[in-house]
């Protein structure tokens, strides 16, 4: 008879209850439920930049990760050098994660972008290395539907240029091309988790609110979907951006379209950095033709506080920055308190479940797979994370390799050409972990394989 696999010792180490486990749907408050490690033991190092929040790096160190912590981002020679060394990454938006960051990265096992955006990670890079990538869709919607709310008042009654004026000793009260926001028409483009926040907000300071999609999305309170973006631009009195970026997001707002926005209406991006034309904005302003703007992001940022914004970065910065009733600010959308602390909980989480359970629900690149969590009582069972190409035979292959043992539950999907399969197998020593291995990793198909224990 096989002797059962012994459970690495670690101090940190406790049995939680169903509320924190990550994959315990089926779980009931008596039972106890097993906190999984890999086999081997081995100590998980995490590397987090860009002055990710304390929270997340405190909920790390309290899974018993050695937890890296940097303030600033690192460009891709640095990443390169740095992370050999690290089994996880935690970035904001200005860390690129690219294809030769990865494969430079071997022990890299997972990415977590604690922000909504995932495109400054080769996602599919990291699908073909094994690496899932998990992020926060949602956790700073309000943040930055309150803001673009704040710059619509700022904006409409030329806030930010009478406090520039009275701070340098220039006494200006005036009301002319100051108006209320009640009864405007805001324009967003865009109806997803932020968007449709913004509905509410902008309803309840008695703005109309259209509103355009790609999709049909039923609009809450009295919002109005219509039929085509130059709809929404001849309509509205404020257009506002929460769309991705994408190829076919980049200069969406160009000249052609800032032409068609009402003579005195303001456009604001607090989306991505290159779905505004920014020359073509600069001369709409000029122009007079708008009235003024709002961009809390750029296609080119600095890396770190205090860095110049200025020319080199951005070529017509300066120009920009002399354009009155122009708020500038540097990307701050969900940068509050309370949306970075739901941030760095959510993605925490996230990559605490995969490293730990191999979860992979909420994986932005990676087919998603979940196994209820193992209880305290099964202390020979193991689970098998197996990330492999998708292609004929690999389900037959490993379940060949599992077959002298009882596999207890098993879930494998697909997405594009990596799939992933998770299994719990019992009464394995081991020795035979070792002999398993071996099995898994040989098959054509292998990407990455680990066992928790």
């Amino acid at each position: 008879m096989s002797q059962p696999i012994a459970i690495p010792q670690n101090p940190n180490n406790h049995v939680v209850g169903p509320s924190m486990s990550p994959s315990s749907p089926f779980s009931s408050p008596q039972m106890k439920v097993k906190v999984l490690h890999p086999v081997e033991n081995v100590h998980l190092r995490l590397l987090l930049l860009e002055n990710i929040s304390q929270d997340a790096v405190a909920a790390f160190r309290a899974q018993g990760f050695h937890v890296d912590h940097h303030a600033k981002a690192m460009s891709e020679d640095e990443l390169i050098q740095a992370l050999p060394a690290y089994h996880a990454i935690g970035i904001r938006s200005k860390t690129k994660i690219t294809a030769r960051v990865i494969k430079a990265a071997t022990k890299l096992l997972v990415i977590g972008c604690f922000c909504i955006g995932t495109n400054q990670v080769d996602l599919p890079a990291a699908a073909q290395a094994g690496i899932p990538v998990f992020n926060s869709p949602f956790s700073n919607s309000r943040s930055v539907a309150e803001l673009v709310m704040g710059e619509l008042v700022a904006l409409s009654r030329q806030l930010f240029d009478r406090a520039h004026e009275l701070r340098n000793g220039i006494w200006n009260k005036q009301s002319k091309n100051c108006w209320e926001v009640r009864g405007k028409t805001l324009g967003i483009v865009g109806y997803g988790h932020i968007g449709s926040q913004l509905s509410v907000l902008a309803e309840a300071f008695g703005i109309r609110v259209v509103f355009y999609d790609v999709l049909n999305i039923m609009a809450l309170g009295s919002a109005r979907q219509v039929e085509s973006l130059d709809v929404l631009l001849a309509e509205a009195d404020f257009v506002t951006l929460h769309v991705p970026e994408l190829p076919e997001t980049i200069n969406m707002i160009s000249t052609a379209q800032l032409t068609l926005m009402k003579k005195g209406s303001y456009l604001i991006n607090n989306s991505r950095g290159r779905v505004v034309d920014i020359p073509a904005l600069i001369d709409s302003l000029k122009s007079k033709h708008l009235a003024g703007a709002a961009i809390d992001v750029f296609p080119a940022e600095p890396g770190s506080n205090g860095a110049p914004f200025d020319d080199q970065l951005n070529e017509w910065s300066s120009t920009l920055r002399a354009i009155p009733n122009v708020i500038l600010t540097p990307h701050i959308g969900g940068s509050t308190e309370e949306a970075q602390r739901l941030i760095g909980e959510e993605v925490a989480q996230s990559l605490t479940r995969y490293l730990d359970y191999g979860s992979t629900v909420g994986a932005v690149n990676f087919p998603e797979v979940d196994l209820r969590a193992m209880t305290q009582d099964q202390s020979d069972h193991i689970r098998v994370c197996h990330v492999h190409k998708n292609q004929p035979g690999v389900l037959k292959a490993v379940n060949e390799a599992l077959s002298p043992y009882n596999v207890e539950k098993q879930y494998s999907d697909s997405k594009g050409e990596v799939a992933y399969l998770m299994a719990d197998i019992s009464d394995v020593s081991i020795e035979e972990v070792t002999k398993l291995r071996e099995l898994i990793s040989a098959t054509s198909a292998n990407i990455l394989t680990r066992f928790l224990a």
